[in-house]
């Protein structure tokens, strides 16, 4: 059995933690906590404005950057003495305006936008994925690594007791050692048929990328938008709104946007870092679009007192097999921790459940030793003025994020791939390397 993790090694850790990111030069150290930030948003709607309007309730906004126009007005209403901008490399001209940046752009720009701002030693919070694929946030990482700034990943179920909770039991050995986990999503978006679409609470029902060429809408820079992109003609099926997310050009589908939420539980509470191999099941991988259903097979190997891990993802119309047969409830998403002796943990955000229960009637649980979270948003605000660590660092969501294309990659490449981390190689193919990094557009380079 996996030796405990007690409150008292948690602690120890954070505070090395916390010693480490205290001795770097950038953190804003001394700095009055009822001071306020002077904050740069990179794009304003959607997650972005959702990310904006809570940090404004205590710190300040002091620039704003969108490529649409109308989205820019709409925040300039909020914010009427902020700097406006279209174009994120313009922002950045005027870096001494601003402590830290919020970065909520689509997928594909994630590391455009980001890679300044540590290089100039902001802190920053970036929207998830960390970046569009694994060369892209092998890059942040590193850079995050040197500037020794404040930085977060939004995935703010992490914030939540639930999580919390889970990988206490999971680590003090409540279910014993755990060598296979299972990881499942209900949504369906992607590729699949209309009717299918339908279904599963899809709006884009394209197979091919769309011939027609409608007008881009008024305001809207869509050359911006396109940023290190292919180039490709505006349409609504990319534009506005999450549709971009389905298509390879701009996104990852939905291992790299809900895997940044619910891989984040095993890969938390089993100490995951670079996967050994994955394989990854479904329909025939199209050229454009991701899939709606797929399944993926991560190997993991020891890690400290821990054995090696078999980590199972489902997304769409797959599900385990003991879900299938009833030998859990049928949670539409959750993750599943199995232990010695048929004992499990079931988890969704926010409940979990020690299963069988009548195993688990008199167990007493470990007294909680990870503390709670003042807030995802106001943990990584505060880490800015003190040095105080976050919990969704670049360090961590990184490889959390690499793991995730790592999915992705085993699918398109249609085989069973074995990765070498420290080479950022699959050593068993070459047919990877087009998904492991990508050629920019002519005029866009991440250096």
């Amino acid at each position: 059995m996996p030796r405990p993790t007690t409150r008292r090694q948690f602690l120890a850790t954070s505070s090395l933690a916390t010693a480490a990111v205290m001795s770097a030069p950038n953190i804003l150290r001394g700095r009055d906590l009822n001071n306020k930030l002077n904050l740069a948003i990179i794009g304003v709607s959607g997650a972005g404005g959702f990310k904006m309007n809570h940090l404004a309730q205590k710190e300040n906004i002091v620039a704003l950057c969108d490529v649409s126009e109308a989205a820019l007005n709409g925040a300039r209403t909020q914010h009427p003495n902020a700097k406006v901008y279209a174009d994120y490399r313009k922002l950045y001209e005027h870096a001494n305006d601003f402590d830290a940046v919020v970065v909520s752009t689509c997928e594909h720009t994630h590391a455009f936008a980001t890679l300044p701002a540590l290089q100039m030693g902001k802190h920053v919070l970036c929207e998830k994925p960390l970046a569009y694929n694994i060369h892209e946030t092998r890059v942040i990482r590193e850079a995050a690594a040197k500037a020794k700034v404040a930085t977060q990943m939004g995935i703010q179920i992490h914030a939540g007791d639930n999580y919390r909770r889970v990988v206490e039991l999971v680590q003090s050995g409540a279910i014993g050692p755990v060598k296979e986990a299972h990881v499942w999503v209900g949504r369906a978006w992607g590729l699949q048929s209309q009717e299918a679409a339908k279904r599963n609470g899809d709006i884009v029902f394209v197979q091919d990328r769309p011939k027609d060429t409608p007008p881009i809408p008024p305001g809207l820079d869509w050359d911006l938008w396109l940023g290190p992109a292919p180039y490709r003609p505006y349409h609504d099926v990319y534009f506005p709104g999450p549709k971009w997310y389905r298509w390879w050009d701009f996104g990852n589908g939905t291992m790299s946007d809900l895997g940044s939420h619910w891989n984040d539980l095993p890969f938390w509470a089993l100490k995951l870092h670079a996967p050994l191999s994955v394989e990854a099941f479904g329909p025939p991988a199209h050229p454009e679009i991701a899939p709606a259903t797929m399944r993926a097979v991560y190997e993991y190997g020891p890690r400290g007192d821990m054995p090696a891990v078999q980590l199972t993802w489902y997304q769409g119309e797959e599900k385990p097999e003991i879900w299938k047969t009833g030998g859990i409830p049928q949670w539409d998403s959750g993750v599943l921790f199995v232990g010695t002796e048929g004992r499990m943990i079931l988890s969704d955000y926010g409940r979990h459940l020690l299963l069988p229960e009548k195993q688990f009637a008199d167990f007493k649980r470990p007294e909680p030793f990870i503390p709670a979270s003042i807030g995802h948003y106001d943990e990584w605000a505060q880490a800015c003025k003190t040095g105080e660590p976050t919990t969704c660092n670049f360090e961590y969501s990184g490889w959390l994020t690499e793991a995730n294309h790592l999915g992705n990659v085993a699918y398109r490449v249609g085989e069973k791939i074995y990765w070498d981390s420290d080479a950022m190689k699959v050593t068993n193919t070459d047919k990877a390397e087009p998904f492991i990094r990508r050629e920019y557009r002519k005029g866009w380079s991440l250096q």
